[in-house]
């Protein structure tokens, strides 16, 4: 599941880093679509466009420490 954005971001991270370093990317499939400041910004946005689990959403930073993935869920209990 979503292997070939996270491996477009390892491939192309450098150059990532050096135009949108702390800003939230979002990728789908090989494309970057969407460059936001936050991660609540960064997924309403895609979801207006794009199904849930369709898109990638990663901070981009320099180094192995950006690989880690974080899960976040937006749940509201009534």
């Amino acid at each position: 599941m979503l292997e070939k954005e996270f491996k477009y971001f390892v491939e192309h991270q450098q150059e990532l880093v050096k135009k949108y370093e702390g800003k939230f990317i979002v990728l789908v499939e090989e494309e970057l679509v969407g460059v936001y400041d936050t991660i609540e910004i960064a997924y309403t946005k895609s979801v207006e466009k794009y199904e849930p689990g369709t898109f990638f959403i990663q901070k981009c930073l320099p180094g192995k420490e950006a690989y880690t993935q974080t899960f976040n869920s937006r749940v509201i209990f009534a």
